[in-house]
């Protein structure tokens, strides 16, 4: 199956939270505190279990789809980011197997907002085939590809289907990398000898 990798694949031994500040030498952090939420959002979300409780930590809250198990959540960046590892944590400690998502697609910097009209027009990034191990809080994060990850300023998660439930219920994700270096114009002067 081209495009799907195998879940839990290395990563932070135990699932452990990075730091939450860059310190400018190239160490992953936990990019939740990079997220410009007024930019998110999330297609098919329940009205009590929004997509903001992903990045809050408690994963008996989290979030939930509505109507049926399928589930969009788009995610943008304050500026572009590296991904190396994703994080999936079971909603309320997997209590309801049958809910927790088993196909996950991710799309990076897709040109319009992605939508269930249109998503399966547009090939993913990566694909997860997730077990209720992979989403256990204790286990290591997922590995991205992470040569398709380094200038990502929006992510696109598409829960496409579950274990069998009704709806799909996630308790947290978790995304590790690191901001990209860019370069500010503006701290650059003129040198008088060039004048």
């Amino acid at each position: 199956m081209d495009g799907i990798m195998p879940a839990g694949l290395g990563g932070m031994p135990g699932g452990g939270a990075m730091p939450d500040a860059e310190k400018g030498d190239g160490t992953m952090i936990d990019l939740s505190s990079k997220i410009e939420t007024s930019e998110c959002y999330a297609r098919n979300q329940a009205p009590g279990f929004p997509m903001t409780n992903l990045f809050i930590g408690d994963s008996r809250l989290g979030c939930k789809s509505d109507a049926d198990e399928q589930l969009i959540i788009h995610i943008s960046f304050q500026e572009f980011v590296k991904i190396k590892t994703i994080k999936f944590v079971a909603f309320n400690n997997g209590e309801n197997p049958e809910e927790n998502p088993t196909t996950v697609k991710l799309y990076v910097n897709s040109a319009n907002p992605l939508g269930f009209e249109d998503i399966d027009d547009v090939d993913p990034t990566q694909v997860f085939e997730l077990t209720s191990e992979d989403l256990r809080e204790s286990s290591d994060p997922l590995m991205t590809k992470f040569v398709k990850f380094q200038r990502v300023r929006t992510l696109t998660i598409f829960i496409e289907d579950n274990q069998g439930g009704d709806v799909t219920a996630l308790g947290s994700i978790r995304l590790i990398g690191r901001t990209c270096a860019t370069t500010n114009m503006s701290d650059f002067k003129k040198n008088p000898n060039e004048m």
